[in-house]
């Protein structure tokens, strides 16, 4: 890897004389063990700073003793330090003391909003380093110049740029999904990105939150439609392009391909500028972004640790990855739906416009319509709705949409030979307009054989205003940055859209007309090395499969003599879990499960419900015997669960997914299994186990011809063979359209009315309480609530009425005065009213009586609030 280059001597800014006075420590702070049980334990201190204007709420994370490296983590916007706190404490353990804020207006933070204004939120973040210049812990490099990085995501990786350019005493910085021009990435070409914008400023709390100068910029332009200089000018001013010349220290820059907000562009113009200031950087396109999709994040966070244990500790031999990797989709498990990804990657970053081929178009000249409105407008990406679509582009998905009259396209022919764009694709077109002005959404489609399916790669267009087109002008266009694989026998194809859900268009009607004056350009980078996914698991899996239950019959004999006696009081209970605890890999200090107990009767559909992380897969795969605990006691009928335990013959699984042979039929697939097991194929109960399932005469196709459904419901067959007294299904309706999961739902149904149990873990709450009887929540590996559904649920005592209109105050006071009414509070679009006595039918009853327009009455509070609220409790 290269080596570091010196950071050039600048004069300290003068605002940074004397602003230690200003960061005075409120109170002597909170210092909190995270972990106590074993080293090395992570001390955070919770503290709030004084600044100029606001308060900062601060963290400091830190691990033994001695001086070490610093690292700031910014959090992304909307959010607050809380959102990195896993991060800093995995720094903490790597060796490095860890500074976590809040920025002004955020959390527990006060101030305004300035999207990280030099002046304010900036400043901030260099009195933090001054801060951290103090501290006995931290390695300096001079009197009151740390050994630091900066590291955040989207608005945190702003300020970690910022910070380098206005402070020189950081030393390496580490940015994701960011942008380096914020008027470049809110008006590209003069076009206003109106959806991502107002998201920014209701994400901020509106007007009341940020500076008055960004508050009467945005209604100027939300009203207007346009962008003005003035505009620019203020986003330009507080976007890191504005001290590009002075960012010379390491850069790791990670941009998201799915980002409809920064896209690429943004990463490719800050690696040009830094690497133009002979500083080392490596950029990487993540699969993710800020439309979702997969966000790479134990990869990433990874990654980040090896760029600062290189540049912050000197550990020259440490490696930092490839100059450039790109996260490529390599294909779906066959029943799960999970994307697989793989990383393809070279030793320098090669832009956006390396290597191009042309690709023919035919088309002449089209004409299209601006509607009057600019309405209905086409789909391209939805903000944070997209990411799943985006990723599996290359896989034949997409979701977009083009009025017709409203556009035009131009069409290759069907390819030869298989393309793969990795960049910006630019093409020459001449642009007329009846109104002088033209607004344009252009993107290349990816169209198959039939003509009909269109993909459009990362669902990214590219927005341009041409200014005086009545005559006619002709301009080059550069097209969206993807990485995309076209296949052969698929057309590109060039479409020309008047409108975009995303963006503020004309609200004229006009005329416009295109034509296009070459072929399209297309980046390609063969020199890419692309890793590789691994072997589908049938190529291997049926010869180890006689291994490993060879092995397992071995376990199961070596363990009987050894295992727990059986409880007779729980002959009967199909499941009880008491003090489960799984610690992670090479940890002593964290805990994917811990001290989990709860109990599952007969006849119960049991939800196991949690956010990502919380540990519900960990304690799925404990509970089957695929991993042993830590700690605490798995037992199945009274019989302890250990790997290989004859009790597990009770149980079956849908863990994970599972894997079909492909060209065989689906009943072949499941008598294959069976006898796997070496168990006597009558005890199979095969037709029962089919007649739940409802698979039908598809038994009889190959599984290559299955849907994602048909895949789904075949797995959850095969987990029912021998009609097991427990089941359990992780996440049984991935992949699966409405219709599929209520198919799904009524399977589980079914299968628990004969008094068997089963247990489903799924983060559709809304299926979960359509489909099961109790609730078990956990969070962060531990239980937060256990229970019937309704109880925690808490159904009944609040109503929400919604009315024909809004009810006046007097009206409101009535009904809350009611007998039996606790409260009644007016809401959009009607009222929420507390029960204290009253029943739903006689406070009804009396809204009539006052002539209230009721519209609708139902119970307020749903599984998802009761999840949401339990879950918030549990980070307290």
């Amino acid at each position: 890897m290269e080596t570091p280059t010196p950071r050039r001597s600048r004069s300290r800014p003068r605002w940074l004389v004397g602003v230690a006075a200003f960061a005075v420590l409120v109170g002597a702070g909170t210092w909190t063990a995270v972990a106590s049980d074993g080293p090395p334990a992570v001390h955070q201190q919770d503290q709030v700073l004084n600044m100029p204007g606001a308060r900062i709420d601060t963290s400091y994370f830190t691990t033994g003793d001695g001086r070490r490296p610093a690292v700031l983590i910014g959090h992304g916007f909307g959010g607050s330090k809380n959102d990195v706190r896993a991060q800093a404490q995995k720094l903490a353990r790597d060796g490095y003391a860890v500074l976590t804020w809040s920025a002004r207006g955020f959390g527990k933070s006060t101030g305004e909003i300035g999207l990280n204004d030099p002046d304010h939120e900036v400043k901030d973040v260099s009195r933090l380093i001054d801060w951290l210049a103090k501290r006995p812990e931290v390695r300096l490099d001079g009197k009151g110049d740390p050994r630091v990085g900066v590291t955040g995501a989207s608005y945190g990786g702003a300020v970690s740029l910022l910070t380098a350019g206005y402070d020189q005493r950081v030393d390496a910085i580490a940015p994701l999904i960011t942008y380096w021009n914020l008027a470049d990435a809110l008006f590209p070409d003069g076009v206003f990105k109106k959806l991502w914008a107002g998201i920014f400023f209701s994400t901020g709390g509106g007007c009341t939150t940020f500076e008055k100068r960004l508050c009467a910029m945005y209604q100027r332009v939300a009203v207007s439609g346009t962008p003005d200089t003035a505009a620019r000018e203020l986003l330009e001013e507080r976007s890191p392009s504005a001290v590009g010349d002075r960012i010379d220290v390491p850069a790791l820059i990670v941009q998201g391909q799915t980002d409809s907000l920064f896209p690429l562009g943004q990463a490719d113009a800050m690696a040009k500028a830094i690497s133009g200031n002979g500083a080392p950087v490596d950029v990487d396109w993540m699969a993710g972004g800020h439309d979702g999709g997969d966000q790479e994040s134990e990869r990433l966070q990874g990654r980040i640790s090896s760029w600062f244990d290189r540049y912050l500790k000197d550990e020259k031999a440490t490696d930092t990855g490839p100059a450039f990797r790109v996260s490529r989709t390599g294909g779906i498990d066959s029943t799960d739906g999970e994307t697989r990804i793989r990383g393809a990657s070279s030793d320098r970053y090669p832009g956006l416009a390396n290597g191009s081929t042309t690709v023919p178009l035919a088309g002449g000249t089209r004409t299209f319509a601006n509607p009057a409105g600019a309405s209905p407008p086409a789909v391209s990406a939805v903000p944070g709705l997209t990411g799943g679509i985006s990723q599996l582009s290359s896989l034949g998905v997409g979701l977009s949409r083009d009025f017709p009259g409203q556009y035009a396209s131009f069409d290759s022919r069907p390819l030869e030979h298989s393309l793969r764009i990795t960049g910006s694709p630019t093409v020459r077109a001449t642009v007329s307009s009846s109104s002088g002005d033209a607004v344009l959404f252009a993107k290349v489609y990816d169209i198959g054989p039939d003509g009909r399916s269109q993909v459009l790669p990362a669902q990214l267009v590219a927005p341009v205003r041409v200014a005086d087109a009545r005559r006619g002008r002709t301009v080059e266009l550069t097209l969206p940055a993807v990485d995309h694989q076209v296949v052969p026998g698929h057309r590109l194809r060039v479409v020309f859209s008047a409108t975009d859900l995303g963006y503020a268009s004309p609200a004229a009607p006009a005329t416009y007309r295109v034509s296009l004056g070459g072929p399209l350009s297309v980046p390609t980078v063969p020199a890419l090395t692309t890793g590789s996914t691994g072997l589908p698991w049938w190529v291997w899996g049926l010869p180890a499969a006689g291994a490993l239950i060879a092995g397992a019959l071995l376990l199961t004999a070596r363990r009987r003599t050894n295992a727990p006696a059986p409880d007779p009081a729980l002959a009967e209970v199909p499941l009880r879990i008491t003090g489960l605890t799984k610690r992670y890999a090479k940890s002593s200090d964290r805990y994917a499960v811990r001290d989990l107990s709860f109990q599952v009767e007969k006849g119960q559909v049991l939800g196991l419900l949690g956010p990502n992380g919380a540990g519900k897969t960990t304690t799925l795969r404990m509970l089957m015997g695929l991993i042993s605990p830590d700690a605490g006691e798995i037992r199945v009928f009274g019989h302890a669960v250990r790997p290989g335990a004859p009790v597990l013959s009770r149980v079956g699984s849908f863990v994970e997914g599972a894997g079909f042979l492909p060209h065989l039929s689906g009943r072949a697939n499941l008598e294959l299994y069976w006898q796997a097991t070496g168990r006597p194929a009558e005890d199979s109960r095969m037709d029962e186990a089919l007649e739940i399932a409802g698979l039908g005469d598809a038994l009889a196709r190959a599984v290559r011809t299955y849907s994602q459904g048909m895949r789904q419901r075949l797995a959850i067959a095969q987990a029912m063979l021998g009609m097991p007294d427990l089941l359990i299904l992780d996440e049984p309706t991935n992949g699966l359209d409405p219709p599929q999961i209520r198919e799904m739902r009524d399977v589980m149904i079914r299968y628990a009315a004969g008094g068997r149990t089963v247990i489903v873990s799924s983060h559709l709450l809304s299926e979960v309480e359509q489909s099961c009887t109790h609730l078990v929540v956990m969070h962060r590996g531990q239980l937060i609530q256990a229970g019937p559904v309704e109880e925690i649920t808490g159904s009944g005592d609040t109503l929400l009425i919604t009315t024909a209109e809004q009810v006046s105050e007097p009206v409101v006071e009535k009904i809350a005065a009611l007998a039996g009414i606790g409260s009644a509070v007016r809401t959009d679009g009607g009222l929420l009213v507390q029960l204290d006595g009253a029943s739903s039918s006689s406070l009804i009853t009396e809204l009539v009586r006052l002539d209230v327009p009721l519209t609708g009455v139902g119970p307020h509070r749903r599984l998802e609030d009761a999840f949401l609220t339990l879950i918030a409790g549990g980070s307290a």
